[in-house]
């Protein structure tokens, strides 16, 4: 397998990415429309691109991480006039299902093969190299990607036909909501109770109380935190919006992700938008009449 990957779209995620697949010793080559993040990534060490079809002229593997459907179907059309067949594209963005589906059609068409693999993990955990992938589409592209898999996550779960893996990561996006906002829940009651927001965060991070969102979002909370994003508000509305169009499409009521949701839609209407979703927690802070010294 080449030593060679490359990635479009080198946001958040993907300059994560890209770095841990750099230091694992790819030579990653990439592309984003913005040229900041181009210099970043030629800073770090990758190549540059000048479009997705140039990306996967250089590589056999290409990663996409993406904020649009729009965007994807763009960079899927870019990647189709590529010279050669049998490029893998590793789509790892959070889109709709029908979204993924018309990108993987349009490759197929001309010989390239798309795997939808979500990730699951913040921005943070992708820099610690802390994320799972989400993997669903065909299995031998699956098991010639498993070295690239490895360069960028800890773990790797091959879910079946294509789409489950998109599916997988609504149901965990869906978690993260409700996760996210119980934690600032708590928060907030024992700050309005008089305790210490440290004393909180320490004490229930290593209890039975304990859940992933706490202890990744939890020290923004304690520090009210937000300007420094790994995954923003914005972003987040964005994935909410899939999930509930998903659970609609089912008929499949999801009450605790619906109020969940409204207190992240409360953060935007705030101008927290750009925040860490981390700021659910001033937005309960301010509902509850909580101030910080």
């Amino acid at each position: 397998m080449s030593n060679i990957v490359g990635i479009t779209g080198i946001g958040i995620m993907g300059s994560a990415m890209s770095a841990n697949l750099i230091k694992a010793g790819f030579e990653v080559v990439g592309f984003d429309p913005s040229a900041e993040a181009l210099a970043a990534h030629k800073a770090r060490g990758g190549r540059v691109a000048g479009s997705p079809r140039e990306v996967a002229e250089s590589a056999p593997i290409v990663i996409s991480s993406l904020p649009s459907a729009h965007a994807l179907l763009d960079v899927a059309a870019s990647i189709a006039g590529a010279k050669g067949q049998g490029q893998i594209v590793i789509e790892c963005s959070t889109l709709p299902l029908d979204t993924k589906h018309q990108a993987h059609e349009i490759l197929a068409k001309s010989g390239k093969i798309l795997l939808d693999c979500p990730v699951s993990g913040t921005g943070a955990q992708a820099a610690r190299k802390d994320l799972v992938v989400f993997a669903s589409g065909d299995a031998d592209a699956f098991e010639r990607c498993a070295t690239v898999f490895d360069g960028m996550s800890r773990r790797r779960k091959y879910l079946g036909p294509f789409g489950h893996g998109s599916m997988m990561k609504y149901l965990a996006n869906l978690l993260v909501t409700i996760h996210n906002v119980a934690t600032a829940e708590a928060m907030v009651l024992g700050m309005k109770a008089g305790l210490d927001p440290a004393l909180i965060y320490d004490t229930l991070a290593d209890s039975a109380a304990t859940s992933r969102m706490l202890e990744v979002r939890g020290p923004l909370m304690r520090d009210n935190s937000y300007d420094q994003p790994t995954a923003t508000i914005k972003t987040h509305m964005k994935d909410m919006a899939v999930i509930e169009t998903f659970a609609n499409g089912l008929g499949c009521p999801v009450p605790l992700f619906a109020a969940a949701s409204q207190i992240h839609y409360a953060g935007a209407g705030q101008g927290r938008a750009n925040q860490d979703t981390a700021a659910v927690c001033a937005v309960l802070e301010s509902m509850a009449g909580v101030k910080r010294g």
